[in-house]
């Protein structure tokens, strides 16, 4: 539809195009038209192969419908898949210094959850997207999802806060091994021996990651695992409650968008709990005297959030565009673009086992996510 929206737009702007032709060529196209009734009766065949000549010249410049639409559904794809790419680096770098500054990480994350929400209201209440229904069974099912959506959400921004960037996103690599054995123990999905088999290259990567990490920290290590755990229960609990969707209006956006909601509200309570008001303050004092001002502690904040929630806007519609092997192959390059710009933004020392290490658990990956794909 938004293909054919776009061919009606390009066939008006011909259509007001050809009032500023000069006149000459259409009197001649014309007089040749009009010219035809005279002409058949006398040279029927000149006259018929004229015009078929003509109808094939026609054709032949005209570009096939088919290959315009699939040019713009490319266009777009690619599109989304950049914004994805781009939103993702800015989050990373802008959260990144954000932690740097105020090592605050539960305030953090429920800042970056809270940003996205005035955006999600803007657009229904301004009827830019259509807003969703849900009934109050609609948000019980939800809210086991929106927990493991809130748990990756935490343990991201703990292990970013803790380590380097780049280390993080090597530990998280390893989501599809969390994923298969939470898969098999809570819904019995056995998957091939070949898809088991590419989670070897993976452990064994972030084991070689790891071994000679200069920013390894436990906490690092441990946050990021515990992102991956939350994600993979996120993945079960959705597929166990929400195989016939759920509510009225929920497209994958605002799925998006009710899953912020919800985290939000479960996070603020626990935020507060463990860094208070108190402890917010002392960190932002501290951060003061440093040498960071208030307007650069406000703008890093601000612009992680915002960045976060657009990223992740974008991923779904990016991935609701493609089929899985392209999907999995996205995911791959997102990793790779992640590490490599977080490495170049803060200047990350990487050992040359930490190189290796991450491109064989990266590549796993990329493999698992191809035969789970091809075998099951």
């Amino acid at each position: 539809p938004r293909a054919a929206g776009d061919m009606a737009l390009i066939v008006a702007l011909v259509a007001g195009a050809s009032a500023f032709v000069p006149a000459a060529a259409p009197h001649a196209r014309a007089g040749l038209r009009v010219a035809a009734p005279l002409l058949t009766p006398q040279l029927p065949a000149v006259q018929k192969g004229r015009c078929a000549a003509l109808r094939l010249q026609e054709a032949a410049e005209a570009p096939p419908p088919a290959e315009k639409d699939g040019l713009m559904e490319t266009l777009t794809t690619t599109s989304f898949f950049a914004l994805w790419y781009l939103f993702n680096i800015g989050y990373n770098i802008y959260n990144k210094k954000a932690l740097n500054a105020l090592p605050i990480p539960y305030s953090m994350a429920t800042l970056q959850l809270l940003v996205g929400i005035p955006y999600c209201f803007f657009l229904w209440s301004t009827g830019l997207r259509k807003a969703p229904k849900l009934s109050l069974d609609n948000i019980k099912t939800l809210v086991p999802i929106s927990l493991g959506h809130l748990g990756t959400h935490i343990g991201a921004v703990v292990s970013l806060g803790a380590g380097a960037v780049s280390f993080t996103h090597i530990v998280k690599a390893s989501e599809p091994v969390v994923s298969a054995a939470l898969s098999a123990a809570l819904l019995g999905a056995v998957y091939s021996p070949i898809t088991y088999l590419t989670l070897l290259p993976i452990v064994g990567g972030v084991a070689l990651a790891s071994l000679k990490e200069l920013s390894f920290t436990w906490l690092g290590f441990i946050a990021a695992m515990g992102s991956n755990l939350s994600s993979a229960l996120r993945g079960i609990l959705a597929k166990k409650t929400m195989g016939g969707g759920v509510g009225e209006n929920m497209t994958e956006a605002n799925l998006y968008g009710v899953l912020t909601i919800l985290a939000f509200l479960f996070i603020l309570p626990i935020s507060l709990a463990i860094e208070p008001p108190a402890a917010i303050l002392s960190a932002i004092n501290a951060a003061v005297a440093s040498g960071c001002s208030s307007s650069y502690l406000w703008k890093q904040s601000l612009l992680a959030g915002a960045f976060y929630y657009l990223y992740n806007e974008v991923a779904f519609l990016a991935l609701g565009r493609v089929n899985p092997v392209t999907h999995a192959v996205g995911n791959t390059i997102k990793r790779v673009v992640i590490i490599i710009a977080s490495v170049i933004a803060f200047k990350t020392p990487i050992s040359t086992l930490g190189v290796v290490g991450s491109s064989i658990a990266i590549f796993g990956t990329l493999l698992y996510s191809l035969a789970k794909s091809k075998f099951g």
